[in-house]
């Protein structure tokens, strides 16, 4: 593959992790809020998690159930249930579904997000898929668990990073934490709280920037597949 016309052929491809007791068609119709100039270059895979609620969703009465939480906590957020579950399914899902180039997640889902690099470089989930390559984190934040702070963020990530970070967001000094764990982030900042926000001018100038970016680490990536593919057919064919 590579590009013609100036045009890129494979979108780079997205898992959609979504909030807290949400869903994944929920992420879908709360994603749609962005240009669809900005959607059409990304090819999106939306998913569920793998537990229903297990409480008052604080999206009920305004997005329909069913809705679904991808791990439990405790109220200090420090610790967790079935966090390994949730590791496992999403590796499942990514075998079946991918392969994926990044995520894009939002609150629980932008925690997840956030970090699974860090915990596929050491080793500790998704080793059965491909390296994360890159990930968008809308309203996300650094997991507080000592030990996944460990496991995740111990080594700084230079997994390239889009971050939405809301003036207003509960989330905002964990999520600012995230952001500091990161190498090289880009950073959206708006004036909501924990949503994902419409994009003015200035955002839509960064994130179509960031796509840019991607959009040509991708378009790489498959012009050196093809090379190594094609410096192959050659030998056999010598051979």
């Amino acid at each position: 593959m590579g590009s013609e016309g100036g045009s890129i052929v494979r979108k780079p491809r997205f898992l959609c992790l979504h909030g807290f007791r949400t869903s994944g068609e929920i992420m879908k119709i709360q994603l749609h809020r962005w240009p669809k100039a900005v959607l059409d270059r990304l090819d999106l895979v939306f998913l569920d998690a793998p537990f229903p609620c297990q409480g008052k969703s604080d999206v009920d009465g305004i997005f329909d159930p069913p809705y679904y939480e991808w791990f439990q906590f405790n109220k200090e957020f420090t610790e967790y249930e079935n966090f390994e579950n949730c590791l496992e399914y999403l590796e499942d899902r990514m075998i079946k579904l991918g392969p994926f180039d990044g995520l894009i997640g939002f609150s629980q889902g932008g925690m997840l997000s956030g970090g699974l690099p860090g915990l596929q470089a050491k080793g500790l989930a998704l080793q059965k898929v491909p390296k994360i390559k890159f990930v968008i984190i809308i309203g996300g934040a650094m997991f507080r668990s000592t030990k996944v702070v460990e496991d995740a963020y111990s080594s700084s990530i230079d997994t390239p990073s889009l971050h939405f970070l809301g003036e207003t967001d509960f989330l905002k000094p964990y999520g600012i934490k995230l952001i500091e764990s990161f190498k090289n982030p880009v950073v959206v900042h708006h004036p909501k709280g924990h949503t994902v926000p419409r994009l003015d001018e200035k955002s839509l100038v960064k994130v179509t920037a960031f796509l840019e970016t991607i959009e040509n680490l991708v378009m790489m990536e498959e012009e050196n597949k093809d090379g190594d593919e094609n410096i192959y057919s050659a030998t056999t064919y010598t051979e």
